[in-house]
């Protein structure tokens, strides 16, 4: 199994593992998601139909108004939040909403690191938050790059 690290930015401690979930044009946060399930509700999203919950969420940054980290934040309740959370690029929506969840996340990554190029759905990602690690482990799913 192949293994990529790259380096970002830490912003909320702790190191989780899980199954990466890549949303490479964000998530609308009002009506983006079913805050109850996790369930991705947004009908141009590449991952309709999937659930955030206890996954490690991929994406380049916030999608929508202030309220967008209204939504995950109910999830966090329902218990439907993502394990942890991975942003190419912080922005204030984004922000807000990881200190909402406090989950580990990391963000900000050299255009050449990209994270929503370098990750696919499925991928075994470990994430550090205190450092601003994390690894990919390429799962080897179709549409995967050769290693």
């Amino acid at each position: 199994m192949e293994k990529i690290t790259i380096k970002g930015r830490g912003v909320i401690a702790g190191i989780v593992e899980g199954e990466a979930l890549v949303c490479p044009k964000s998530i609308t946060g009002w009506g983006g998601i079913d805050p109850k399930t996790g369930i991705i509700k947004e009908y141009e999203n590449v991952n309709r139909g999937r659930s955030i919950k206890g996954k490690i969420l991929v994406m380049p940054g916030s999608k929508g108004s202030n309220g967008w980290s209204c939504y995950f934040g109910a999830a966090r309740v329902t218990g439907a939040a993502p394990l942890g959370w991975i942003f190419s690029r912080i922005d204030s929506s984004a922000g807000v909403a990881i200190a909402v969840l406090q989950i580990p996340t990391v963000v900000d990554f050299p255009e050449d690191r990209d994270p929503c190029r370098l990750i696919s759905s499925g991928d075994r990602v470990r994430l550090n938050g205190d450092t601003g690690d994390v690894e990919i482990f390429k799962s080897g799913e179709v549409g995967d790059e050769p290693g």
